[in-house]
């Protein structure tokens, strides 16, 4: 009899946890990004993932409304794409800016949009969901 070992699943059950908006939020989100990453054993840059999680986490802490309801992280794998989605209360969209190589700020979008497969954002019903994903093996 010929055993077969089980398909890695297509699709994983998102994982979702708050964060309090504070120092310590990316740090704690790039710690999530990471163990569900080995977790689940997606082929994917942990690094990268971890990184551009940061990136969002910063971002949501700089420019959306918070309240007291923090932060969400939302991380899902689905048909070889691991998506990372970071939720705020901030209607208004995030804006890539042309920022000179000097600067200390500015360039976390263009960062994102130059490591990601894809990245965008969606209204939500409290706010705004930024996202990016990354495909298997990249």
């Amino acid at each position: 009899m010929n055993m077969v070992a089980p398909a890695r699943t297509s699709v994983q059950r998102p994982f979702r946890v708050s964060l309090i908006a504070g120092p310590a939020a990316a740090a704690q989100a790039r710690r999530h990004v990471s163990a569900i990453i080995a977790a689940w054993d997606a082929p994917v840059d942990t690094e990268t993932a971890a990184l551009l999680t940061s990136e969002l986490v910063t971002n949501a802490i700089k420019h959306g409304k918070l309240g007291n309801d923090g932060i969400q992280l939302v991380i899902s794998w689905a048909y070889g794409q691991l998506r990372v989605e970071v939720h705020d209360r901030c209607k208004s969209g995030p804006v890539l800016v042309d920022a000179p190589c000097d600067a200390e700020a500015g360039r976390g979008l263009l960062l994102l949009a130059s490591l990601c497969t894809n990245w965008g954002w969606r209204q939500t019903v409290t706010g705004k969901a930024v996202y990016f994903t990354l495909a298997a093996g990249r």
